[in-house]
């Protein structure tokens, strides 16, 4: 008998939090990736009729298109197969606990050539403030305690859409440079948007105000007043697979070399035969 997963994250302690938000102003980094969805939809030269946005947050993603439905973010998406022609997973990909699934949920419930868009907070999100966090805590109590997701990085995450059996992948970043007149002020602003430490193995304790304080201090250019947070924005473009999508060619049937294509000469490698 083996023991179950323990659980990445703490969805009561992630349900409060989201809870808290203090409005529509706390939410501008929903506003940046709706802006980022809009242009990739823009750039669609088809009709998408029956939508559906899976999201914790449905105020920053509402009226996304006309009669999109709104879907809790939850471990089993209330979404029928083949009921969508797009399916939008908006900013909640980076708390699931198993992001492949919740993709796989995603394509399942579009029709076949259907488009799936996912966005959600990168690698690179945070990395000041959670160099400045770690290094304080080291610090002041000699060890480190879980309080940020683990991330992934770009080339990690492009491979999600092939898991999950979506075609036509593309994975791409977008970085937001946002400035904030100290730490704390980022860090209440991480509050009012819904986004505070919801781990299951975070410390319940609230953190020290030493660890606070030497955190502030530690962040990059809190020397020179304000400070600046990075935000990485990662958004996954796939689509249902159909027979009408391009499909690549079987190896060895190009009609043309790639020497004449490129007008270079061609050389043999060292030992290889006529």
């Amino acid at each position: 008998m083996t023991d179950a997963p323990v659980p990445l994250t703490d969805r009561a302690a992630l349900r409060r939090a989201r809870s808290r938000i203090a409005g529509p102003d706390a939410l501008f980094l929903h506003a940046l990736a709706r802006d980022g969805i809009e242009e990739r939809l823009a750039m669609v030269k088809r009709t998408l009729t029956d939508a559906a946005v899976v999201t914790g947050h449905p105020q920053a993603w509402e009226g996304l298109r006309p009669g999109a439905r709104i879907v809790e973010d939850a471990e089993l998406l209330d979404l029928q197969p083949g009921s969508c022609d797009l399916v939008v997973h908006a900013m909640a990909l980076h708390w699931a606990e198993d992001p492949v699934g919740q993709l796989v949920q995603c394509r399942r419930a579009l029709r076949p050539d259907g488009l799936l868009l996912a966005v959600f907070p990168g690698g690179q999100t945070l990395a000041e403030l959670r160099a400045a966090l770690a290094e304080a805590e080291a610090a002041a109590t000699g060890g480190l305690s879980p309080r940020v997701l683990p991330m992934g990085e770009i080339r990690q995450l492009g491979a999600l859409l092939q898991r999950a059996g979506l075609a036509l992948p593309v994975a791409d970043a977008e970085r937001h440079d946002v400035q904030y007149r100290s730490a704390l002020h980022l860090m209440q602003d991480l509050r009012a948007m819904g986004e505070t430490n919801a781990l299951a193995a975070r410390t319940r304790r609230f953190t020290r105000r030493e660890v606070l304080l030497e955190a502030v201090r530690r962040y990059p250019g809190a020397e020179d007043g304000a400070v600046h947070a990075t935000f990485e924005l990662i958004t996954l473009t796939g689509w249902c697979p159909d027979v009408s999508q391009p499909q690549p060619l079987r190896p060895g049937s190009a009609a043309a070399r790639l020497a004449d294509v490129l007008n270079v000469s061609e050389s043999r490698l060292p030992g290889e035969g006529n």
